[in-house]
């Protein structure tokens, strides 16, 4: 008879929870997003999910869908040895379209703790741990090919970056999602617990999504690496990856009221545009230049 029970609730709790994930999907497939052109080839799409509709929660989402072709918006990245730079003030001097903020990075020293590569010249290293092993966030990267951008997968090498052709390399994570298939995400804190967070997804049609959600206020809870892996699938993302996020995550655009940033960066504490942290690379669209 207890095993019963125990099975009945078991069906019962995975019901809710399938109910739960499928109204979250229908409600991110039927938002009316509010959307802006950009630039020739992107767009700039944003919601407020204010009445705790998304996950439970509130939720602020802004992304950019860019048609990833290499010709009238193109991709490229921009990265310092060892300052630490505004997403804003990156955009504003390499002028660009926009820029989102990139990897993973020393906040007391400077410079990123993983392997950057930018127009061929190294920029920084992967930083090991004691033990010799890479960060989940060292195991896939952003590639810039002709100013195209894709996501690729660590082959378990210890010099694959180095191999890697593209003459511009982000190493970044973790990895959510790739050609379709899931990645297996351990509990940890950081993939568990709700944070603001930056990702890039790929569609099957070679678009490409940079999205940032907010976090940590009343009007935007932040996403697990779960939730998020889910919110990627829903807009159409046959791969996915992780940026840094919490309070570097920013989003900016050339033009835009606000000095251009688009979310609510959490490091002042306020629900306003004036909270970015500096970070060590971005990851700019720009118009591509006739020669």
């Amino acid at each position: 008879m207890l095993k019963k029970l125990f099975f009945a609730l078991a069906l019962l709790t995975s019901g809710f929870l399938a109910f739960g994930q499928n109204a979250d999907s229908i409600t991110v497939v039927k938002t009316k997003w509010k959307k802006n052109k950009i630039a020739r080839q992107v767009i700039l799409f944003r919601h407020h999910f204010d009445q705790k509709n998304l996950f439970a929660a509130n939720e602020n989402i802004s992304f950019l869908e860019i048609k990833n072709t290499g010709r009238k918006a193109v991709f490229a990245l921009a990265a310092e040895e060892k300052a630490l730079i505004t997403t804003s003030n990156f955009g504003l001097r390499d002028t660009a379209i926009a820029a989102i903020n990139g990897n993973f990075f020393d906040v007391k020293n400077g410079g990123s703790v993983d392997f950057v590569r930018v127009n061929g010249k190294t920029i920084n290293t992967n930083r090991l741990d004691k033990n010799g092993n890479r960060a989940r966030h060292q195991e896939a990267a952003v590639v810039i090919d002709k100013g195209k951008i894709s996501i690729k997968k660590w082959d378990r090498s210890s010099d694959w970056e180095t191999k890697l052709r593209e003459e511009n390399v982000l190493l970044n994570g973790p990895l959510l999602t790739m050609n379709n298939v899931d990645e297996v995400l351990d509990t940890a804190g950081f993939n568990r617990l709700r944070h603001p967070r930056t990702c890039l997804g790929i569609k099957p049609n070679g678009r490409a999504i940079l999205l940032t959600v907010d976090g940590r206020n009343e009007n935007s809870a932040g996403m697990s690496l779960f939730e998020l892996t889910k919110l990627m699938r829903w807009l159409g993302c046959n791969s996915a990856i992780n940026f840094d996020g919490g309070g570097s995550t920013t989003l900016w655009v050339n033009g835009m009221p606000d000095g251009g940033v688009i979310n609510f960066p959490t490091d002042n504490k306020k629900w306003n545009h004036e909270g970015q942290r500096k970070v060590a690379n971005v990851v700019l669209v720009k118009k591509r230049v006739k020669r």
